[in-house]
């Protein structure tokens, strides 16, 4: 159980951290013609300068990893199916500049990183549900109204005779 949980939140922090790190590198060379005088204009363009919304789905895949971790039930299952749309996000727009003409290298890890995500997503919706959740102590506990202060005397009061006036 715990085993499942730890790959798919490795698996998707690493494969965001690729993807983001891969989309950050230049991927294509565009040479600007300008008019006479002035001599060709030659720029480096990263992955995020061509596709900026590759930036966004990282950072909601990286986020999704702390998702799985606080979650349970079927919002861990929405996570991992918004795990699985990011990760394929990544990899078609990673994909479409490869086609586009960039250099292969950088849009190839970009589009792995984002199969890893998938994957990882995949892997919480299979098997996500029989995964633990966090310490039931971090759980919101019921306050009880009866025999509660009321007013900013009776919280001091009680604070004077030791009890925790919030409970």
């Amino acid at each position: 159980m715990i085993r499942g949980r730890t790959l798919a939140v490795v698996a998707c922090v690493a494969g965001a951290g690729l993807a983001l790190l891969a989309a950050g590198r230049t991927w294509a060379h565009v040479t600007v013609v300008r008019p006479a005088p002035l001599p060709p204009l030659h720029q480096a363009k990263t992955g995020i300068a061509l596709l900026p919304w590759l930036s966004a789905l990282g950072l909601v895949a990286l986020a999704g990893a702390g998702a799985l971790l606080a979650t349970r039930g079927l919002v861990r299952a929405a996570v991992g199916v918004l795990l699985l749309l990011s990760g394929l996000g990544l990899a078609a727009g990673a994909l479409t500049r490869l086609v586009a003409g960039a250099t292969p290298g950088w849009p190839l890890l970009t589009a792995l990183g984002g199969l890893i995500v998938a994957g990882s997503g995949v892997l919480t919706v299979a098997r996500g549900r029989d995964w633990p959740g966090m310490a039931a102590r971090y759980d919101r506990q019921a306050r009880s109204t009866s025999g509660a202060p009321r007013s900013e005397a009776q919280i001091w009061d009680a604070l004077d005779r030791g009890e925790d006036p919030t409970r």
